[in-house]
């Protein structure tokens, strides 16, 4: 892992922040904690999403700096630098500025600041089809950043992004974890309630199975627009942080982002993932764990699949060798050396 002599004072731009639940939001604070404990100093900017969240707080020794949640629109933007400007001197005392996504943050703030140290992480892809404008902002940030991580192969498919690094994030393995599953006719989701994640698929499909498999369960973790067209059948849990300790009282985790599927992984539970379209297949079926994953493209195929593992224990157990034998090596420690391999380059 590469190491820098001197502590750095790093500023990391995310739409999205602790206590807000999501991929992104620990993917920047597991990659912060560890940035801090090796001695460098951290900022993140962020948006306030909740009204009892502090403009300014630092916790585990990272610099939180909330500004406001403005109205979407037009005029977002400007009112988006118009804060950054008065707070500029975050980013002139930054040694690094790294945004994830949110490239167009920090867009005047480039020109203002030519040689300033700028990169970005692309996270995930935004709806399908993919828009013009997106597709033209991810080439606008990467022709202006130094550097990018690409989280997915798929990115670069799709959005024509020439990545200077590739990873598909981290989980913190704690050995022999593995308990004595609860439910072993069941399986748990855990994302947002959204057409990314495959929800109403995984919905259809355990309506599908309990015709074969009636005391089937299925626990939904997680909020979103299409919380209300889950069958009440199922039982469902808001969000919440620890939601990857879920994995260890079910069979089977129906997962379908990168982030979840990790984790289920590192928990030694067998993944199916599920795409409707094909930026999503191509999100799953390119990335390097692809064939230690249950991959199915309708609920008729899903409940196929999982009826085959239901009854083929060896089966099931080998893939989930092949997977825990590659989460393994994906723990935030490395992934923490990517963005200062970045930053060197």
């Amino acid at each position: 892992m590469v190491e820098f002599l001197k502590q750095m004072n790093i500023l990391f731009f995310s739409r999205l922040y602790s206590p807000h639940i999501g991929g992104v939001e620990k993917h920047v604070n597991e990659i912060s904690k560890i940035l801090t404990q090796k001695g460098h100093k951290v900022t993140i900017i962020t948006e306030k999403h909740f009204s009892g969240s502090k403009t300014k707080e630092t916790i585990e020794g990272i610099e939180i700096f909330r500004m406001p949640n403005f109205k979407d629109g037009k005029l977002k933007k400007f009112k988006i630098w118009k804060w950054l400007w008065k707070n500029k001197q975050l980013i002139k005392n930054a040694d690094v500025v790294h945004c994830h996504d949110v490239f167009f943050w920090y867009l005047p703030f480039r020109f203002l600041y030519p040689f300033k140290k700028i990169f970005t992480t692309f996270h995930g892809y935004e709806d399908f089809p993919l828009k013009l404008k997106n597709i033209f902002m991810h080439r606008i940030s990467e022709k202006l950043s130094m550097g990018n991580i690409c989280i997915g192969d798929f990115i670069k498919k799709w959005y024509g992004t020439r990545p200077t690094f590739v990873s598909y994030g981290g989980v913190n393995i704690v050995k022999n974890q593995r308990s004595k599953i609860k439910d072993q006719n069941g399986a748990v989701f855990i994302g947002r309630l959204d057409e990314q994640t495959g929800i109403l698929t995984y919905v259809q499909a355990v309506e599908l199975l309990r015709k074969q498999v009636p005391n089937f369960e299925f626990l939904v973790i997680g909020d979103g627009k299409l919380k209300n067209r889950i069958n009440k059948k199922n039982k469902i849990l808001n969000a919440v942080s620890n939601a990857s300790e879920y994995f260890q009282n079910y069979n089977f985790a129906f997962v379908s982002r990168y982030l979840s599927i990790l984790e289920a992984m590192a928990a030694k539970r067998l993944v199916f993932a599920v795409y409707d379209n094909p930026i999503k297949k191509d999100y799953l079926k390119m990335a390097p764990f692809s064939e230690s994953i249950i991959i199915s493209c309708s609920a008729s195929e899903l409940v196929e699949k999982i009826l085959f593992y239901l009854d083929n224990f060896e089966a099931k157990e080998k893939m989930i060798g092949k997977s825990f034998a590659w989460v393994s090596k994906q723990t935030w420690e490395e992934m923490a050396g990517i963005y200062l391999k970045l930053w060197s380059v």
